[in-house]
């Protein structure tokens, strides 16, 4: 049944749910939000829009990245207040790289496939900060940001030399210096983003992805913690002599 985008029943924000999903495989990519608008230049450029609620701006799927999603399709529920969109993907559809937004399974359920005694580990496209306990569950120094820094990178170069499967760490390696260069300009121009913003919880999160992203950037060329170290403290004597 065919529907129009003012049959569409908005929230009290002029929001609706929007999940994305493989036109082929029926996979589902990630749910996001529509306005009026984007709902509009979906359908009529046949590619995503959303409504960033944390920017309260558009934004177009792959602008920057180039993982754009050719539309197939856009259905409405029975009750006109949700969305399935129907694409065909250009690359992955999380900012992490992994295919889907959905990478992380549930850490009960793990343990209890897992017998309750693994670690969680690398789910296609972990990364620091908001999901640092998977990418390194055993750190407990919470709280020294130093040791953090020093375990994390401990952990990227052990997934550099070991390259475990499933591991957004090894996507990144096995992508190279130019990948890595640009994820590291993407979480830099998001930190930027949520510094305007001003929401102390989001800018605390890009920043944790930009550190990330820095640490393996460090591991691929070679320079150690204790090496940034040793220049604060240059920069830092040398200032103090002024």
């Amino acid at each position: 049944m065919n529907f129009r985008a003012d049959e569409v029943r908005f929230d009290e924000r002029g929001l609706v749910p929007a999940v994305v999903q493989d036109a082929r495989t029926r996979e589902v990519l990630t749910l996001a939000y529509m306005n009026e608008e984007s709902l509009r230049r979906t359908l009529g450029e046949r590619e995503t829009w959303f409504w960033s609620r944390s920017r309260s701006c558009l934004w177009h799927k792959g602008e920057t990245s180039g993982h754009t999603q050719r539309v197939a399709e856009v259905r409405l529920d029975c009750d006109a207040d949700a969305l399935v969109v129907l694409v065909e993907p250009r690359g992955p559809a999380c900012h992490t790289g992994a295919r889907t937004c959905f990478h992380h399974r549930l850490a009960e359920l793990q343990a209890v496939e897992a017998g309750a005694s693994d670690k969680p580990g690398d789910n296609g496209g972990v990364v620091a900060g908001r999901e640092m306990a998977a990418e390194a569950a055993d750190v407990e120094v919470a709280g020294d940001f130093g040791a953090v820094v020093e375990k994390l990178f401990a952990v990227v170069e052990s997934r550099r030399r070991e390259r475990p499967e499933n591991s957004y760490t090894t996507y990144l390696f096995e992508k190279g210096l130019n990948k890595i260069l640009k994820k590291v300009g993407e979480e830099a121009a998001e930190t930027i983003i949520a510094a305007k913003d001003g929401e102390a919880e989001a800018l605390t999160a890009e920043m944790s992805d930009l550190v990330y992203h820095l640490v393996v950037l460090m591991v691929e060329r070679g320079v150690t913690p204790d090496a940034l170290g040793r220049e604060l403290a240059r920069r830092s004597q040398e200032k103090s002599k002024k």
